[in-house]
């Protein structure tokens, strides 16, 4: 057995591209659409790591335009990363707009949510850093 990626739905595929690879740094293997089936799937892996993958499917939006409400995706736990600087990774996402749930406190785990409120986990490779602010001293926000 051999595992292949996990699959999150999105409502906005621009949106979610913007979270995951601008701001998360996450890169495209590739992209399929399917016009009979009216979806687009889009898959992503961290630099160096092609094998643990994320797929993004897209449903298009039904002939009224609407798109399904897939909900508030608590259902789905969480993707994690494993990252060099969790501080650093933590500071671009913010310069991306992305609300940090779960700072970094202890150096060594922070919590975001996607576009999708699909939460994701960062845990700092190998030890955790020393703490520091502006992460010691910042609150959870909302929940993860």
């Amino acid at each position: 057995m051999k595992y292949l990626h996990s699959m999150v739905r999105v409502r906005d595929l621009d949106a979610s591209l913007k979270f995951y690879v601008d701001a998360l740094g996450l890169h495209e293997v590739r992209r399929s659409e399917h016009a009979a089936g009216r979806f687009t799937l889009v898959y992503l892996a961290a630099p160096g790591d092609e094998q643990a993958q994320v797929e993004l499917t897209y449903n298009w939006p039904d002939e009224n335009g609407q798109v399904e409400d897939y909900g508030g995706a608590r259902n789905f736990g969480h993707i994690a990363y494993g990252v060099d600087d969790i501080y650093a990774l933590c500071a671009r996402l913010q310069q991306h707009g992305v609300t940090i749930l779960r700072p970094p406190r202890d150096g060594r785990m922070a919590f975001v949510r996607s576009p999708d409120q699909i939460s994701i986990e960062l845990l700092q490779n190998g030890a955790a850093l020393p703490p520091a602010e502006p992460w010691v001293s910042m609150p959870n926000t909302g929940s993860w």
